[in-house]
């Protein structure tokens, strides 16, 4: 992998150091229904990302910094509330024309079973004279025409109107979801374009320091419910507000008395909730707390099924199944029976409330202080009340969600940035050309964090065309040392020359041009094999990738496939084997033709046989190159012309192969732990003092290389591929690799 583009591959980098990330599994372990509750609240992200938080840490201050990235959008912003509002208005105001028109139509039929000889106030006078005042009191609150019947003119000129009303109202909800989506739209890609620019402008230790999935999460999950939220929430929620404003504007407008009946069912049901939902929580927590527990019974019993069926425990782990299965439909039961009783319940009391609103109601109409149209209208408003009060409390999770998922991509846009590169007038120096690949360390210094130093005084030399091998124990500081050279990290003191620039003068981008990596784990991408080796160089012509590809030996594999170089990679190269993923990843190295090279455990995750090969392309990829190799099998760096052994941040031992066995010192413990049988490795490195010789080491019998048994005459030579390979002693008790044993 070429480093000319390692801008916009910190994460792959990043594997340098850290390795792998290990999802971690909530689920299967015994939770307190406290810490269970801060995971429904926060949400749980697994190592692909997981769902969306539930709740900010700071929430107005979130809030407003979120609306604050709709600046730009003032002008669409006011449009869709002015839009909102016109909506609002016509919705709340069409079912009281409604009720004009029942008033029409009650009246109508009322009038025809009167003398169209009488006028209106006759007919209620003739009513209080024969004692029927509470008829007289009820017409006295109507219109009519006596004789006359409904006015079907009037009747239809109501119904257009209302359903104008519904049309433009409709027509305007339209529009702002409109305006609204291409606003939304607008500030989202505007907010993915600031994050991959921050992504880019992190340093390695920053993520070093996260997870992959709450990386993964924030960059993708919590970009898109900020957008569902603002999307969905905003105008429903600005909806809801104003309808519910407007319904109790127009319940109040209609009869207070009647208005304050239909308020009264809120407090009951908010008690309703708050006891039957208090107890429902406390159940869906045991829900979920049993669930996580069979989950997990059920993921071992099929990850670990052949080692269930070598100790006969099928029966076991069903009584265990049957038992946790048993706790979960219990917990289920109860949970779904108390969520399922606050409906009916809120259903009864807003009934109770529509009864007590016909029963007033009504004794209103046969008094004569409200007509039967204000009251169907003000049952409709009660009806349409509860309506946008549960929009309100739905959306309300949806900003509350939204703003907690802001919170968190806020926190990656103002995380800590890397150093900015120097400009030309501040200092900044470039290489000459062309690049040579001397790498020189002056008493460097650096540690991860300042508690806990790792390198505290590393000077060496590699020049031009050298292979330097690193070795060491895990943690001595291998991956480090290459990370130092990339800048992925800066140090504390000392000076890096790259062809005596200091390369903290240097543009990151030139000098990761010049450098190329290939990693323990094989990283392809999308697309084509052709396509993958031509990473490394984007310009380079379909011979120049070829080329490169018969130089690392993918061409052999490349003709066996049946669409050979345009052959899709699948599922990071599921398609292909390892060490065939490693070989495209060499090529690609190889056709960026990069002054340094970096191969940190290439070989590590390939079989021996095909190590062979990756060996060879490797020594292809070296030739002329100034190249660190960091390495645990030793086997792979015995040609090396430089091995330096680090421990503890710190080179302890440098030399050749041969020099370095002579020594007997760390180089020597390392090799023989690797390459002998029966070694007492604790008694070993207390026997073994710097300067002095190396302790006995017992053989087997079996410790014979593929050169010996092939008779080549040269033990550390192995049959295949002409490749060094390491010698273990012969039988009995030796002393190998002594100055002067004739042993190489």
């Amino acid at each position: 992998m070429s480093g000319r583009h390692a801008k916009t591959r910190g994460s792959s980098a990043a594997k340098l150091k850290r390795g792998s990330t290990k999802k971690q599994d909530i689920t299967t372990t015994d939770l307190t229904e406290e810490e269970i509750a801060q995971f429904q609240e926060q949400g749980v992200t697994d190592e692909w990302g997981g769902g969306a938080p539930r709740k900010a840490k700071a929430f107005w201050p979130s809030a407003k910094r979120l609306f604050a990235t709709f600046g730009a959008e003032k002008v669409g912003i006011i449009a869709v509330v002015a839009m909102v509002v016109v909506a609002v208005v016509f919705n709340v105001w069409a079912p009281s024309i409604l009720g004009d028109a029942m008033n029409v139509i009650f009246g109508g039929v009322l009038s025809a079973q009167m003398p169209a000889d009488l006028t209106r106030d006759q007919v209620i006078e003739g009513l209080r004279a024969t004692g029927n005042g509470q008829a007289a009191d009820m017409l006295s609150g109507m219109a009519f025409v006596p004789g006359q019947g409904i006015d079907f003119g009037e009747l239809a000129r109501l119904i257009l109107i209302v359903l104008g009303m519904y049309v433009v109202a409709q027509l305007f909800m339209w529009l702002q979801g409109r305006v609204l989506n291409d606003i939304v739209m607008r500030v989202v890609y505007r907010l993915r374009q600031d994050i991959e620019a921050k992504v880019n402008r992190l340093p390695l230790s920053y993520f070093d320091t996260r997870q992959r999935g709450d990386l993964l999460s924030r960059t993708t999950n919590d970009v898109d419910n900020v957008q569902s939220a603002m999307q969905q929430a905003f105008a429903t929620l600005v909806y809801s507000v104003l309808t519910i404003i407007g319904i109790i504007f127009m319940m109040f407008w209609l009869s207070w008395q009647l208005a304050l009946i239909a308020l009264i069912a809120l407090p009951l049901s908010g008690v309703v909730i708050g006891i039957i939902g208090t107890k429902s929580q406390k159940l869906f927590t045991a829900q979920w707390r049993h669930t996580g527990q069979l989950n997990g019974h059920i993921e071992e019993s099929f990850t670990g099924h052949e080692l269930v069926t070598v100790f006969g425990r099928q029966q076991d782990m069903g009584e265990r199944f049957d038992e946790r299965n048993e706790e979960l439909y219990q917990a289920s039961f109860k949970a779904q029976f108390y969520s399922g009783m606050i409906m009916p319940i809120m259903q009864w009391v807003n009934y109770l409330g529509y009864v007590g609103i016909a029963v007033v109601g009504g004794l209103r109409v046969a008094t004569g202080q409200m007509t039967l149209g204000a009251v169907t209208a003000f049952i409709q408003y009660s009806r349409e009340f509860n309506q946008p009060l549960g929009q309100v409390a739905g959306m309300s999770n949806m900003l509350i969600s939204g703003v907690a998922s802001a919170e968190r991509i806020f926190e990656l846009l103002d995380a800590d940035e890397q150093e900015p590169d120097l400009t030309e007038g501040a200092g900044r120096n470039e290489l000459a050309q062309p690049v040579r690949g001397r790498i020189e360390f002056q008493h460097v210094a650096f540690s991860y964090t300042p508690d806990k130093p790792l390198i505290s005084d590393l000077s060496l030399t590699a020049e031009p065309g050298q292979t330097v091998a690193i070795v060491g124990p895990t943690g001595a500081g291998k991956t480090t040392l290459v990370n130092l050279i990339m800048r992925f990290y800066e140090i504390d003191s000392g000076r890096i020359l790259l062809d005596g620039v200091d390369t903290s003068t240097l543009d990151r981008g030139v000098l990761r041009g010049q450098v190329g990596m290939v990693l323990q784990d094989a990283v392809l991408f999308g697309g084509t094999i052709r396509e993958n080796i031509r990473y490394g160089r984007l310009d380079a012509t379909d011979e120049e990738v070829m080329a490169a590809a018969r130089a690392t030996y993918v061409d052999r594999f490349v003709h066996t496939l049946p669409e050979g170089y345009d052959t899709v990679i699948e599922d990071e190269g599921a398609n292909i084997s390892a060490g065939e993923r490693q070989l495209i990843t060499i090529a690609r190295a190889f056709l960026a033709d990069p002054a340094l090279l970096i191969l940190d455990e290439a070989t590590s995750s390939v079989d021996t046989r095909t190590e062979v090969l990756v060996q060879q392309a490797m020594a292809a990829l070296r030739t002329d190159r100034t190249s660190f190799v960091i390495a645990h099998r030793l086997s792979t760096i015995r040609d090396a012309d430089v091995i330096l052994v680090m421990e503890h941040g710190d080179i302890v031992e440098q030399g050749s192969h041969e020099q370095l066995l002579a020594a007997g010192g760390a180089y020597h413990r390392l090799y023989m732990s690797q390459f002998t049988q029966g070694v007492d490795l604790d008694a070993q490195a207390a026997a073994v003092a710097p300067g002095t010789g190396p302790i006995p080491v017992q053989a087997g019998p079996d410790d014979v290389t593929p050169a010996e048994r092939e008779g080549t005459g040269d033990p550390g030579v192995a049959a295949t591929g002409g490749l060094a390979a390491p010698q273990a002693p012969g039988q009995g008790s030796v002393e190998p690799d002594v100055p002067g044993s004739g042993r190489p």
